[in-house]
């Protein structure tokens, strides 16, 4: 089935939305003001050293030091197959850094949350076909190419059109699976003078400095998204349209005459209603076409997925039912990780079902329809509680927090105080401040619910209190405070 790409540009962000038979697959956000850093290469300097953690932290340049493992240290001083710090005599990291030190160093993953970058020393730069890996001889092959003797002859074919030279190894990309001899140099070519010039940059400038950025947005839809199931890629701006053909015949001739310049006078992403889309991808809810829903929840430890029958009583049976909605959700799921850009440790919740061949058989149907994404995932069989445990790569922000913040009402909570419950808070704050200090009146400031409340059922504890206290005790609206908020002035 063939997917089309639209790209619609503003000069404060770029969105990309991937749809396939009309609806959305996947969207993605790049802000100006907030662009993704993975894939940067920085001359970072150790600002510390932190052997209890055997970690370091690094500075490039941003407002949060990054941080680097020493896992991710690449060595180089022995030759095994994987010659980061383990896989070979393991080396403490505060003998392989020092404070003040000079480190060549890629983002593997944005800041999240509170979290500042994570670093690694070991460099890969991603062309069209290939990644090169300039530290490392190794030849890899992407493990999305499963047949084996295809897995070789690509493996030769590329060790036949490599430079004599070459010292760096190559991981061959999917996309790699039928490209021609040119193709595959051009990509070679490109990587390698790519890497001359960071190396050159690297040891005339000062740390910290960024050495190379990854791709803008646009640029990487035809890197990493464009493959022979894409019909065409729409771009509404004269300038990125412009960019992208002079990038495509440049690194993707192939792709140059499905890249197309919209001109129509409705906005591109009307014609398939995807802003619509990106509201319901923001939302807990999302209901399937049988009835049944699905309650989506992000922490920050893990994103849970709970299924529901809701409405639906198609079945024949109730078990039938059941096992309808499921295989229902199990494309569903699939669909909103990828347009919500959902990663880490994800655990989906599906109806309870007694029969092992329905559990089988939905099991079978959401692994066939993870398989259209390009994020690398793991999917686990049910658990004895009847949950299925499963991983997503995680490199970039969810959509959700790209576009939203926490709610300054309930900081996140996603619950409010009841207005009663700030009512008794108001209560025992007046006692409290009524024995500290001795005032002409009291005020109360609060919200409309609050006041309302106090003027009607609780008008009779607050008249109480202001017997009991001895004091006048008058009420004021602020048309501007949330429910939460309220203050005691003291007159």
């Amino acid at each position: 089935m063939s997917e089309d790409i639209l790209i619609n540009v503003t000069p404060q962000e770029t969105r990309v939305a991937v749809v396939l038979q009309g609806a959305v697959q996947e969207l993605h956000i790049e802000r100006t003001a907030t662009r993704g850093i993975v894939g940067n290469i920085y001359l970072g300097r150790v600002v510390r050293v932190l052997p209890g953690m055997q970690s370091a932290f690094i500075d490039i340049g941003l407002e949060r030091a990054a941080f680097l493992h020493v896992a991710d240290i690449w060595r180089v001083d022995h030759h095994s197959k994987d010659s980061r710090n383990g896989g070979g005599p393991a080396i403490p990291i505060e003998r392989l850094l020092h404070e003040g030190q000079s480190l060549m160093v890629q983002v593997i993953k944005d800041p999240l949350g509170t979290k500042g970058a994570r670093l690694s020393t070991q460099i890969s730069i991603a062309g069209r076909m290939l990644v090169y890996l300039p530290q490392d001889s190794h030849i890899g092959i992407s493990q999305r190419i499963g047949d084996e003797a295809g897995r070789e002859l690509l493996r030769g074919k590329l060790q036949q059109l490599l430079p004599e030279n070459e010292k760096g190894g190559y991981i061959v990309r999917t996309m790699a699976e039928d490209a021609s001899d040119g193709d595959l140099c051009s990509d070679i070519s490109y990587l390698r003078k790519l890497w001359q010039n960071i190396v050159a940059d690297s040891l005339v400038r000062d740390a910290p400095t960024l050495l190379y950025q990854d791709l803008s947005l646009a640029q990487r839809v035809l890197r990493d998204f464009v493959d022979d199931h894409t019909a065409s890629i729409q771009v509404d701006s004269r300038e990125s349209y412009q960019m992208l053909a002079d990038f495509s015949e440049k690194y993707t001739p192939s792709v140059g005459s499905r890249i197309l310049h919209y001109t129509g006078e409705r906005p591109l992403f009307d014609l398939y209603a995807i802003d619509e889309e990106i509201q319901k991808a923001l939302g807990r809810r999302v209901d399937l076409k049988s009835g049944g829903y699905l309650i989506i929840d992000q922490t920050e430890a893990m994103t849970t997925v709970d299924v529901n029958t809701g409405g639906f009583v198609g079945g024949r049976s109730f078990d039938d039912t059941i096992f309808k909605t499921n295989l229902e959700a199990a494309q569903a799921i699939a669909r909103q990780l990828r347009l919500r850009n959902l990663g880490g440790i994800i655990i989906l919740d599906f109806i309870d079902m007694e029969n092992l061949e329905h559990r089988d058989a939905v099991l079978a149907e959401l692994k066939k329809a993870l398989a259209r994404d390009h994020m690398r995932m793991t999917v686990n069989g049910f658990t004895q509680l009847g949950l299925v445990e499963m991983t997503r790569k995680r490199t970039r922000e969810s959509l959700a927090h790209i576009l939203c913040e926490a709610c300054p009402t309930c900081s996140g909570r996603g619950e409010v105080k009841t207005a009663r419950t700030v009512c008794y808070e108001i209560l025992r704050e007046l006692l409290r401040e009524a024995r500290q200090f001795n005032p002409r009146e009291f005020r109360v400031l609060a919200s409309q619910q609050v006041i309302d409340l106090f003027l009607e059922e609780e008008s009779q504890n607050l008249a109480m209190l202001g017997d009991f206290i001895g004091k006048p005790i008058s009420l004021q609206v602020e048309t501007i405070y949330h429910q939460e908020q309220y203050d005691v002035i003291l007159m």
